[in-house]
């Protein structure tokens, strides 16, 4: 009686119908099985019980046990009730569990002859088969051969028990390499019931000629002094499978693989190599191999782990080994966008399904389309089409995409610059005349300035190693032709230049700039547009990473997932203080850089770009308040008391790109020792946020607006703060208030701290009083910034930005009390048309007082962009914004009542 879910087996693999008809009982022995996947602990009993008594009746059972999984994972899977992670699941689990067994078979046996291999100290060994490609990475397929390398930790040599018999003793490599090749055999040999996989070894050290097993001390050997760049690729998914001291191995392996610095030449090694697979393909006749041909899964694979070997050092959440694990990793960590993972994973799906497929025919290792009719319609039927046709349309659809991605990432760079019109200027092959008109041709007018910054870089540059010479020496043309279509040419060169300079000796920087014509375009805008942001880059060259991905660096800031990437960056540092330290730096570095990209290219306004600004900022506070409360050595509670509370361009949510922050700590703890442990824990903060490490510091910070300022104490109680703010808190301290806001820390002080300023701004206060105390801090501020040019000040002069902050401080604290609306902390932009709204200042000056602020802030944000030191433009250029805002000044300050 047959089985319906087992006809599929029948109709779609002659394989499936020739093993059950050689095992007429096994379709009966899997049928109660075929509800659900073949378990680990249900594969372990088949072998174990009863225990097998010689090495055939090992092989006889591990064979066995083969074909139960091979009919239950197909039946499964070709009746659409097994996904394909399950079903590479079961031949990934079906792989460990086989040679576990094997393993544990083979050494008892060679022990009982020679005795237990021991370690110096007598102390026993066991080997570390280590599983390579599909099978460290859990995805084994159906008819796939494993890639394995023997290891074991150290040399030695066997040795009895104490109460042993008499044991000829060999030595552990010895012992380990018979091992080996018992268990290759065990698996790979070929009986009468078949065989359980084809066993490859062939990427140990020195290939086919290097020895069968070897100890950990001459793997790294190996990996330091003779690794190659195909074998980083090869290891990344290596997994240890059996025995011990797998920590051991990978912290022998890891730095290997996962460089600690950016490896921009793994494109280059990883392009060879597929040029090598590409090669072999077209003499081979392979274009139909869904594997190795034109958008393969090998393609799919080099696309996820040439970002784990150029960037897994630096990432850790890359350094994983499932394809579509990585995949997602590469989205979470923004250098893929979510629509180019979502493709390649379905393509990925349907290619790793249509290999189960094309094996399932005749269990062969293959990933070539058949041309026979027969084979064609069992392969439609298995992927469910209603014929071939539709199938190969399908199959190119996905190919189709597969291949657009991996071109796009894997575009061969110009290294050949021959051609390239300005080589001549670089290399002076040609004559003056010929030079100067070459370059005023590229946009540069002033080519003797030209000519003197690539001298100069040519003289700091003069002793490089000859590979690191000819990458600078292909980069500068093309860098020469970009840079020149910049406003500024000349200066953008220098600043070029400066960073040429900085990062030459790491080839690795070159190389990125050589892969990628669209960072270096990039690079020439952020030149071109910021002198400030030059010199971020060339101090901080790590950064240009940053600029290959166009689509992470150009997308907008999720914040709560990044807060969630920078929390999981952190805990894979724990104690290492320095560590921390460092990644909180790269984190602001990598997000300001992302940010300046962006305001660059337009795409942000410049409230919209303070917002992000200022989330970053409240992103690296709370991250810091976490750290620095877990690593103090007296707290007295798991979480803290505490708050931090942002005054300022931080609660104003008007943060810069060098702003600092303005701070009040504040705890409501009634523990006798809080105030000393709150104030180490200010302190440690303080030192967390200003410590200048090799990554920089994270911010400057302003502690002077706590109650007494500077005289004060470093954090205060939420009852002294209250007492404070009623009734020792002078105006200017009410008129910060009006952009306070909480940030991090303790939720529930800070909404004693919200109410608590609403409360004080709602005070009632007498007009005349507040205007005369507005007018005097007015004062003494404009007396501190004494501007004795005769441009105008954009932030300090009279009709500047302090004269609309001072205008929408008076509004709040003298009509908050009726028009609560106005102690909302907003924004003054937004302030000023409630004020309007409330009839408090005519709303047309109001809108056109709006409008001057936001010109007069994006001109300064210009300014400072540009890296003048003060803000200030001819007066022409603002006088009817100047207008403005004088106008308002009028109207509030010399009319109020």
């Amino acid at each position: 009686m047959s089985n319906p879910v087992l006809d599929p087996v029948v109709r779609c693999s002659r394989f499936g119908r020739h093993l059950l008809a050689a095992h007429p009982l096994l379709a009966e022995a899997v049928a109660g099985q075929l509800d659900r996947a073949f378990a680990r602990e249900a594969m372990q009993a088949f072998l174990s019980a009863p225990p097998c008594a010689d090495e055939a009746a090992l092989h006889q059972r591990l064979r066995q046990l083969r074909q139960h999984v091979w009919l239950i994972a197909t039946a499964r899977d070709l009746a659409g009730s097994a996904d394909l992670a399950e079903v590479t699941a079961a031949y990934t689990t079906l792989a460990e569990v086989c040679l576990a067994a094997a393993l544990d078979f083979h050494h008892a046996a060679l022990a009982a002859r020679h005795g237990e291999p021991r370690d110096e100290h007598g102390l026993p060994q066991q080997m570390v088969v280590v599983g390579m490609g599909k099978l460290g990475g859990g995805e084994l397929n159906v008819s796939s051969d494993i890639d394995l390398i023997y290891l074991y930790p150290e040399e030695g040599d066997t040795a009895a028990d104490n109460n042993a018999a008499a044991i000829k003793s060999i030595s552990n490599h010895e012992f380990f390499v018979r091992l080996g090749r018992k268990l290759t055999a065990a698996l790979s040999e070929a009986t009468a019931d078949g065989y359980v996989f084809r066993v490859d070894l062939r990427l140990r050290p020195w290939g086919d000629s290097g020895p069968f097993a070897m100890g950990f001390a001459m793997l790294e050997d190996y990996l330091v002094a003779q690794g190659r760049p195909w074998e980083r690729y090869a290891w990344i998914k290596a997994r240890p499978l059996t025995g011990s001291r797998h920590d051991e191995l990978m912290e022998i392996v890891r730095p290997f693989v996962f460089r600690k610095y950016l490896d921009f030449g793994a494109f280059a090694a990883i392009r060879d190599l597929h040029m090598q697979i590409r090669r072999e393909v077209a003499r081979r006749e392979m274009a139909d191999n869904i594997k190795l041909g034109p958008g393969g899964i090998r393609e799919i694979e080099f696309t996820a782990q040439v970002f784990q070997l150029i960037r897994g050092g630096k990432i850790a959440a890359l350094q994983q080994r499932p394809t579509l694990t990585v995949l997602g990793e590469l989205v979470n960590s923004g250098l893929m966008t979510a629509d180019a993972r979502q493709e390649l994973a379905a393509a990925y799906d349907f290619l790793r399904r249509l290999e189960h497929r094309l094996q399932y025919l005749d269990d062969a290792q293959t990933q070539q389309l058949p041309d026979d009719a027969e084979s064609q319609a069992m392969l439609a039927e298995a992927m469910d089409f209603p014929d071939y046709a539709a199938l190969l349309a399908a199959l190119e659809r996905h190919r189709n995409k597969v291949t657009r991605h991996f071109e796009q990432m894997f575009a061969a760079p110009q290294t050949d610059q021959e051609s390239h019109p300005l080589t001549a200027v670089c290399c002076g092959t040609a004559d003056a005349a010929t030079i100067r008109a070459l370059l005023e041709n590229a946009g540069y007018g002033d080519p003797q300035r030209v000519l003197a910054t690539l001298d100069t870089l040519r003289q700091h540059t003069a002793q490089l190693a000859e590979s690191t010479q000819l990458l600078l020496n292909a980069l500068l043309p093309p860098a020469l032709e970009v840079i020149g279509s910049q406003p500024d040419p000349a200066a953008t060169l220098e600043r070029f230049a400066a960073l040429m300079q900085s990062i030459a000796r790491r080839s690795t920087y070159l190389a990125l700039l050589a892969e990628y014509p669209a960072a270096l375009r990039q690079l020439a805008r952020l030149l071109a547009a910021s002198p400030w942001a030059a010199q971020v880059l060339t101090q901080q060259p790590q950064l240009l990473d940053e600029l290959i991905s166009p689509q992470s660096l150009m997308s907008v800031p999720d914040w709560a997932q990044l807060a969630a990437q920078l929390r999981d960056e952190l805990d894979a540092r724990p104690g290492d203080t320095e560590a921390q330290l460092d990644a909180l730096r790269r984190f602001k570095q990598v997000q300001t850089l992302r940010l300046l990209a962006q305001d660059v290219a337009g795409r942000l306004t410049l409230e919209a770009l303070s917002d992000h600004l200022s989330n970053l900022a409240d992103t690296l506070l709370a991250e810091t308040l976490s750290r620095c409360w877990a690593g103090l050595k007296t707290r007295h509670r798991d979480t803290p008391h505490f708050a931090v509370v942002g005054y300022g361009k931080l609660g104003g949510r008007e943060l810069g790109y060098a702003s600092d922050l303005d701070l009040v700590f504040l705890y409501d703890d009634t523990d006798e020792r809080a105030q000393e442990i709150y104030a180490r824990l200010t302190q440690r903060i303080n030192t967390w946020l200003g410590t200048l490490t090799p990554a920089g510091i994270l911010y400057e910070t302003d502690l002077r607006l706590r109650p007494d300022g500077a005289a004060g104490l470093l954090v205060s109680s939420v009852e002294a703060f209250r007492d404070y703010q009623r009734h020792h808190a002078w105006t200017w301290e009410h008129q910060a208030l009006t952009r306070a806001r909480f940030v991090c820390g303790d939720a529930a002080i800070g909404e004693a701290f919200e109410a608590l300023r609403r409360e004080i701004l709602c005070l009632p206060r007498d007009a005349e009083k507040l205007r005369e105390e507005v007018l005097a801090m007015r004062e003494k501020m404009h007396a501190g910034h004494v501007n004795t040019s005769e441009l105008f000040d954009l932030k300090h002069d009279g009709g500047g930005i302090v004269d609309v902050e001072f205008c929408v401080q008076y509004l709040v604290l003298r009509h908050s009390n009726a028009h609560p609306e106005l102690a909302d902390n907003v924004g003054n932009i937004a302030l000023l048309l409630r004020a309007a709204a409330a009839g408090l200042v005519p709303a047309e000056l109001a809108q056109a007082a709006a409008d001057a602020y936001r010109e007069l802030r994006r001109q300064q944000h210009a300014i400072k962009l540009s890296g003048a030191e003060y803000a200030r433009v001819p007066l022409s250029a603002v006088a009817p914004v100047r207008d403005g805002v004088q106008s308002l000044w009028a109207q509030v300050m010399n009319t109020a009542s």
